[in-house]
């Protein structure tokens, strides 16, 4: 099969994470992967797998870009592609017009978020072929949208290593960090904005502290508005709270398996997640985590001792506290999400139902 991947997206993040994964395994599957990004992007790269003529850059700027509409359907004529697959809402509408143009390619969505969609997709989006939930609660906001019969829920997946943590890398990324080998560490990792909780994380370090003096903290994950506004307001907070000796702040990390082999416990202290990549890469690597109790960590993570209420940081805080006052029951809950997604939500599950569907839709 010939696909063409849509993401005007600009940085990177775990939406794109997908669309890389997930055109890498395709591609080694045998089929022809194209994909089309904006002209100005900061993940081309990692799609370096495919050959310059795979790719098309194009321009939405919103959910109506009928000009780039017009390209992506010469392009789709030009390559002969079965299938249309786009992974962002903005690209939704240009993707539906373009797909309508060429008869015999079939459209498929990604939904990878919870917000709801504009009731006019309803009619816009009716030539869809299949809209891809990443999780059931995904699904079921999709069905105001789509018929049951088009929607199919596919979690996300990652690639999951046989080998246990690396403690020597482990090791190293402490002493490069500064964090004692035998200091609790703290960590989260996601972008930096309100919605991520991160100034909850701060206010359960905060907590920690008090009666965990030789924990640290590690703040990791970019922020991406024009002047670092919200990276500096979380260091604000914690200069009032007199832990920046504590805290260490990480950009973008393209290996996080070092970060995670350090840590002690991974948090996600998120308001809403439909999935969780996050969350996914630390039980992958055995890491114990404790999260707040979004739709996406529900799903996830299956401990309700590891679950705490959304926007409560002294909940966080002595959910942390128990799993460091308790070794046996930290490693325990490592081991158990980590079987957990070695099960559920490995790479090869997600890819393989994915291809099964692109069959489908193509060979009725």
């Amino acid at each position: 099969m010939r696909i063409l991947y849509i993401s005007s997206a600009r940085v990177f993040g775990g939406g794109e994470r997908h669309v890389v994964d997930l055109a890498r395994e395709i591609t080694e599957r045998g089929h022809e992967i194209f994909v089309a990004l904006r002209p100005t992007n900061e993940w081309q790269s990692r799609l370096d797998f495919l050959p310059p003529e795979r790719f098309l850059h194009m321009s939405i700027r919103n959910s109506f870009g009928m000009f780039s509409a017009k390209r992506i359907a010469r392009f789709i004529e030009r390559e002969r592609i079965d299938i249309l697959h786009a992974h962002v809402a903005r690209d939704y509408i240009a993707a539906s017009v373009a797909a309508r143009s060429a008869k015999k390619t079939r459209l498929v969505l990604t939904r990878h978020v919870m917000f709801p969609m504009k009731s006019y997709h309803r009619f816009a989006l009716r030539n869809v072929d299949a809209a891809i939930a990443v999780s059931p609660p995904v699904a079921t906001q999709l069905e105001r949208i789509f018929p049951p019969g088009k929607i199919r829920t596919i979690p996300n997946g990652i690639f999951i290593s046989d080998e246990g943590q690396d403690t020597t890398a482990a090791a190293e990324f402490r002493k490069f960090h500064n964090v004692p080998l035998d200091a609790p560490l703290i960590v989260t990792l996601g972008e930096l904005k309100p919605l991520k909780g991160q100034r909850d994380f701060v206010l359960a370090a905060n907590e920690i502290a008090k009666t965990h003096p030789q924990t640290h903290f590690i703040i990791a994950g970019r922020d991406n508005t024009l002047d670092k506004k919200f990276r500096r307001e979380l260091k604000r907070l914690v200069h009032v709270f007199g832990l920046d000796e504590k805290f260490t702040w990480l950009d973008w990390l393209d290996d996080i398996e070092p970060l995670l082999a350090a840590s002690n416990i991974f948090v996600s202290p998120s308001h809403s997640e439909s999935f969780g990549l996050a969350i996914l890469d630390a039980m992958a690597a055995g890491t114990p985590v404790i999260a707040t109790a979004t739709d996406g960590a529900k799903e996830l993570i299956g401990d309700a001792d590891a679950l705490v209420p959304v926007k409560d940081p002294l909940a966080l805080a002595d959910a942390i506290r128990k799993f460091l006052d308790d070794g046996t029951k930290q490693k325990r809950l490592g081991e158990n999400l980590r079987a957990t997604a070695r099960e559920k939500f490995s790479l090869a599950r997600m890819v393989d139902a994915t291809e099964s569907l692109y069959r489908e839709i193509v060979e009725p």
